[in-house]
């Protein structure tokens, strides 16, 4: 999987600056609200996430359409609202799917220096930068080739990791009924991460670093891997501590009727 990292990499240095500038500091800013505030507008937050899987679904998965797009995103976003519980809970479990296969999945044979090195990047010229429908086009082939290398990856995992994934699998999903701000708080941690990843990625890219990011990051895993998670645990804990449980109406009704008392 690093050579299908690194070559969106080397595509990458080929999109126009806002198709870089512009979502990368969205994601940067909205990151680190889920990151450290999200619990506090849970529910606004998951009607987002649900529209946002929707629309990704329509548009890449089934007809490459805008409105396949729109319809799923609203079906989605209902579906998550109304189903608020269920949907922390299957988030929880995939969240936590991807970050273990990340970490025990076996790795490829070919370093990712080898593979950059192979292939090094090639700069584009400024009048062949890539527009926004074809940054698109990039991202939906990466992510088809991505998918299918990650899903030859794992056939060759063994048996006793893949019940370590199934463990923690089930040991989330459980948390997600009878934990349930715990669970919630981590989800909203771990996606906050991801989208501040994500965005100074897209930044650090625009802006050319040395070495690119997703190179950085492909020589050491480990590193990278434990900021990830020091970054989500923290994010859980600042917000179990700042976003209190809101009471029922009834409670504080009732303690407002004693207090006049």
């Amino acid at each position: 999987m690093f050579e299908i990292a690194q070559d969106l990499e080397q595509v990458a240095t080929g999109f126009r600056p806002i198709v870089l500038i512009g979502p990368g500091i969205a994601c940067v800013i909205v990151g680190l609200f889920i990151w450290l505030g999200g619990l506090g507008l849970r529910r606004f937050l998951i009607g987002i996430v649900g529209a946002v899987c929707g629309a990704a679904v329509g548009f890449f998965v089934i007809a490459d359409s805008v409105v396949a797009a729109l319809v799923l995103a609203g079906a989605a976003a209902l579906i998550a609202i109304v189903l608020e519980r269920v949907f922390i809970t299957a988030v929880a479990g995939i969240l936590i799917a991807i970050i273990a296969l990340t970490i025990l999945a076996p790795r490829h044979s070919q370093s990712p220096d080898a593979a950059h090195l192979a292939n090094p990047v090639k700069p584009h010229a400024p009048d062949l930068a890539l527009d926004a429908r074809q940054a698109a086009d990039a991202v939906q082939s990466f992510i088809v080739r991505f998918l299918t290398e990650a899903a030859n990856i794992c056939l060759k995992m063994p048996a006793h990791k893949w019940a370590v994934v199934a463990g923690l699998v089930v040991l989330f999903t459980v948390a997600g009924f009878f934990l349930w701000r715990l669970t919630s708080a981590f989800c909203c941690a771990a996606l906050g991460t991801m989208l501040i990843f994500t965005g100074m990625i897209s930044l650090l890219l625009y802006k050319g670093a040395a070495p690119p990011p997703i190179t950085a990051i492909c020589r050491n895993p480990s590193f990278y891997g434990i900021v990830f998670l020091l970054m989500t645990t923290f994010g859980t804990a600042v917000q179990l501590l700042l976003c209190r449980p809101k009471k029922p109406y009834l409670v504080r009704k009732k303690k407002a009727d004693k207090g006049d008392k």
